[in-house]
């Protein structure tokens, strides 16, 4: 008996010893990605510290001493008004990622929650038009806007965002997942409306993938040139990626 338990013991601490080891190896890998990843913002940290010709030297991984000189010479260029750019960048990039996740959330829930005729045909086209690039309707989109005197407004710029396939797709999976019919059902034999059901029920149930959704179409919106430069011809009204490409 006592040697069973020893062997039991002496397996407990094995078991424990692998473990640990797996866990500090685990750790080191993410913290060596960790460093990767951020490297490129510390680069670029520290080249806004540097003066041209220093950065022309060569990498450095002590900063420099020429940030308020190169903060005052990027506020002074009127060539490129980078705080209206920005400004514009933020409001463009913000209203397009609320519109579009919650929007696309309330179309998976119209599919997800309701029966229908059409309900596979709707599914089906939202698909297909995800399939469509956006270089295809560019020009017919520029024409129809200066046709409704939208030239040089961030109107086209949010309001089609809230079609966005892609985002109610990745929605539509993961409402599957975790939002069972039978809650749904419940809150309607409680007396809630549809509207109380989904912003007080579905959206929290929600709340991981709509962070998700919510960050890739900031960015998106925030790197966004093709469609603005389109668009966009007055400086006041440039977002930052046409002043950066100029």
């Amino acid at each position: 008996m006592s040697r069973v338990v020893g062997k039991k013991k002496h397996s407990d601490t094995h078991d424990k010893v692998v473990l640990n080891i797996q866990r500090t190896l685990c750790y080191i890998i993410l913290a060596f990605l960790a460093i990767l990843c951020l490297f490129s913002f510390y680069v670029l940290i520290i080249n806004t510290t540097r003066s041209h010709p220093d950065i022309q030297k060569g990498f450095s991984m002590l900063p420099g001493k020429s940030f308020v000189v190169n903060l005052k010479n990027l506020l002074a260029d009127k060539n490129l008004p980078i705080i209206s750019g920005m400004m514009n960048s933020l409001i463009v990039a913000s209203l397009s990622g609320i519109l579009s996740v919650y929007f696309s959330a309330m179309t998976a829930f119209a599919i997800h929650a309701y029966d229908f005729k059409f309900k596979k045909m709707a599914f089906s086209f939202i698909m297909l038009i995800m399939m469509v690039p956006t270089q295809v309707s560019a020009l017919g989109f520029v024409n129809q806007m200066r046709d409704m005197g939208l030239l040089n407004s961030f109107i086209p710029l949010i309001i089609p965002s809230v079609a966005a396939p892609i985002v109610f797709f990745f929605i539509k999976q993961y409402m599957d997942s975790v939002l069972p019919m039978e809650l749904i059902e419940a809150a309607r034999i409680d007396g809630a409306h549809e509207f109380r059901i989904f912003n007080q029920i579905v959206l929290p149930l929600m709340k991981p993938a709509l962070a998700v959704q919510m960050i890739f179409q900031f960015v998106a919106s925030w790197n966004n040139y093709f469609i603005p430069s389109l668009l966009i011809n007055k400086a006041d009204k440039k977002t930052l990626p046409i002043l950066i490409a100029q």
